[in-house]
């Protein structure tokens, strides 16, 4: 384990096996089981056709929330932001994950190395800005610096401290790779290669031809629903497509629309079919064939002819989520403007959609009417992949805090 990284075991444990301290509407009548009684409502063997829903309380607890950060989002490969923002020596970007603060710099002799975003002295983030580029960077707090590669350069008013070894005290790393735009980390100290975890996707993804599109926009939109609320939303396999979202139900060929599941990856796709009742809006925008891809646990790819965006989900508590939206198309000149913002006004009006209904589940997922609701076999696929991964990776957070004990 680098030195620095955090570990509070002990902690993690005591959350685990306390009762829930959640106000008593939030409950679920789970209120007196630790979080391994609520792990446990969960059926993870079940096959699609006998399987359910992960049960409501992982959707409303605090303390699956922080087993999350620590057993998902602490151990898993993670969209941090995209490679041409650190594609310039001493060009950075700062992120989030799991609740810890993370930079990932590309250092003066080209190589891309992560850091927590944390300075060695007395805790301050190092770097305040979203992205940016420096050759040394010094902390606001009392001008500590440290250069691209993480190592501790400047000490200010240090003299006559004794015992203080300067090379011990660098950023502590974290792991950081690229795969087409996309910058990942993990913040596990042993993780496996980000190839290896991407495994089949490197070919998957080859037909979308992700190299010939090109960043145009950010957009992100704040959700009062958790966010697994979001992630199910999205590999419903079109389910609720139909009911919810008419101009993309009016180009997509429902009665071909597959989903694949992989090892940590779906996809689903779809033929676009257009007739006289298709929406013009739409029509216009999406054409060649409808390709969306979710990577575990919260990063998807919409895909379509010279055109995707891509949805990185933020936890931000246990009813409030972040969307970053980020649009790509094949041509970013000036002149395609116009065409583009049609496009993003497309998306828009679908994440306008999805928002309803996602902060009109998470109101339901509070009520004592639910606790859990089956799948359907044609659709829902992904949804089980998802739950079941997540199950997976709960239940080894908590033999793991207990292993530490």
């Amino acid at each position: 384990m680098p030195q620095g990284q955090p570990n509070a075991p002990h902690t993690l444990l005591n959350m685990l096996q306390s009762p829930s301290r959640e106000p008593i509407s939030l409950r679920n009548n789970y209120m007196n089981q630790t979080v391994q009684d609520i792990l446990a409502l969960y059926h993870s063997s079940d096959p699609l056709n006998e399987a359910s829903t992960i049960p409501a309380p992982w959707y409303v607890d605090t303390r699956i929330l922080r087993l999350e950060r620590e057993a998902v989002f602490g151990r898993c490969w993670h969209v941090a932001g995209r490679a041409d923002q650190v594609r310039e020596n001493g060009s950075y970007i700062t992120t989030e994950v799991g609740g810890e603060p993370i930079a990932v710099v590309r250092g003066d002799d080209g190589v891309l190395r992560g850091f927590y975003n944390v300075c060695r002295h007395h805790a301050a983030a190092v770097l305040t800005e979203p992205a940016g580029q420096a050759h040394q960077f010094r902390c606001p707090y009392h001008g500590w610096t440290y250069a691209p590669d993480g190592s501790l350069e400047g000490v200010p008013e240090f003299e006559g401290v004794r015992n203080f070894d300067r090379s011990k005290n660098s950023l502590v790393p974290v792991h950081a790779d690229v795969w087409e735009n996309f910058v990942f980390v993990n913040l596990e100290p042993h993780a496996p290669p980000l190839q290896q975890f991407l495994g089949s996707l490197l070919q998957q993804a080859t037909p979308l031809q992700l190299s010939k599109l090109h960043f145009f926009e950010r957009r992100a939109y704040t959700l009062r629903c958790n966010w697994k609320v979001y992630v199910d939303n999205y590999l419903d396999g079109g389910y609720h497509v139909p009911h919810l979202h008419k101009g993309l139900s009016s180009i997509l060929n429902y009665t071909q629309y597959t989903i694949k599941n992989f090892e940590h990856y779906c996809v689903q796709s779809s033929p676009i079919q257009i007739d006289e009742h298709s929406d013009a809006a739409t029509v216009a925008t999406r054409q060649g064939r409808a390709s969306y891809i979710w990577l575990y646990p919260n990063f998807m790819l919409n895909a379509y002819q010279g055109v995707m965006d891509t949805n990185l989900v933020v936890p931000l508590s246990t009813d409030r989520c972040r969307v970053i939206f980020d649009f790509y198309f094949a041509d970013t000149a000036v002149g395609s403007r116009s065409s583009n913002d049609r496009s993003i006004a497309v998306s828009e009006r679908v994440q306008q959609e999805d928002v309803s209904i996602c902060e009109a589940v998470q109101r339901g997922l509070k009520s004592r009417a639910y606790r859990a609701g089956r799948l359907s076999v044609r659709r829902e696929a992904g949804e089980h992949l998802f739950h079941r991964l997540l199950h997976a990776d709960l239940v080894r957070g908590v033999a793991g805090a207990e292993r530490a004990r």
